[in-house]
């Protein structure tokens, strides 16, 4: 079934909300808590994952969508905004944290998305919100947050937050590009996504990045993030004292462990 096509627009700067107008019947499923305003005509409707045809009928498919959020730290149910009243009508949904809402026409990018286990704000009804696992051993086991990802489906428009300043890439057919494992924002399916070695043994224990880098493969489109939350978390901790000190290796891959080797 098609996703429901919306309308929006995106407001504010390091705080941003995206305004989404819906035609009557249409609808826009978004992240618990998200919402900011609404108009009345709009009704809300809580439930079980993303509500999407792809989750699957009866409580077996309800349960499975709601397993495959709760996995990439999202919470189990989301909310459906449907306008049933005449004429055109609105609803806003804001991001957490300072960045920006950036919006993806899934159609532009063969129906898939692999963005962050964080990233998910609000979409069109009918986008399909899933789980994404990197396959390789090495990056299982060192990938941090690139580990676990998201998986966004369809063929609707979808809203991703993203922390801090936004820098998109096109990548060709092989061209490679080296990014801190917390700041890979989002990526389309054909990028191929590794790990590598950071650098030397000195540069690895003391550089404050970690052991290793995302390497991200095109062909493909990359989306890049300047402040994830760990980081942006790491520096309220350190600033309020509660772990004694600058955390420096809070884009690491190997999280207290890695900060333990750097020094933290």
């Amino acid at each position: 079934m098609p996703a429901h096509e919306i309308d929006f627009e995106i407001k504010g700067q390091e705080l941003q909300f995206v305004e989404i107008e819906l035609d009557p019947g249409e609808s826009a499923v978004a992240e618990a808590g998200a919402m900011v305003w609404k108009d009345s005509s709009i009704e809300m409707t809580t439930v079980f994952g993303d509500g999407s045809a792809n989750q699957g009928s009866g409580i077996m498919g309800a349960l499975l969508g709601a397993g495959k959020r709760l996995v990439t730290g999202e919470s189990l149910f989301t909310t459906v905004f449907t306008h049933n009243g005449t004429g055109k009508a609105r609803v806003a949904f804001g991001a957490p944290t300072p960045g920006n809402i950036l919006p993806i026409d899934l159609t532009r990018y063969n129906g898939k998305l692999i963005c962050q286990k964080d990233s998910f704000l609000a979409a069109a009804k009918g986008v399909s919100i899933g789980v994404h696992f990197q396959r390789r051993i090495l990056t299982g086991l060192f990938g941090g947050e690139g580990f676990i990802m998201q998986k966004l489906e369809g063929d609707g428009m979808v809203f991703v937050q993203m922390g801090g300043a936004l820098i998109e890439r096109e990548l060709a057919a092989g061209e490679e590009l080296h990014v801190d494992t917390g700041c890979v924002a989002a990526f389309t399916s054909g990028v191929d996504f590794d790990l590598i070695s950071a650098g030397g043994i000195k540069s690895s224990l003391f550089g404050g990045e970690g052991l290793f880098f995302a390497r991200l493969r095109g062909p493909g489109h990359v989306w890049i993030q300047s402040l994830p939350f760990s980081r942006l978390a790491g520096r309220m901790l350190a600033a309020a004292g509660s772990r004694g000190g600058q955390n420096r290796g809070e884009g690491s891959a190997l999280g207290s462990l890695g900060d333990l080797i750097s020094g933290n």
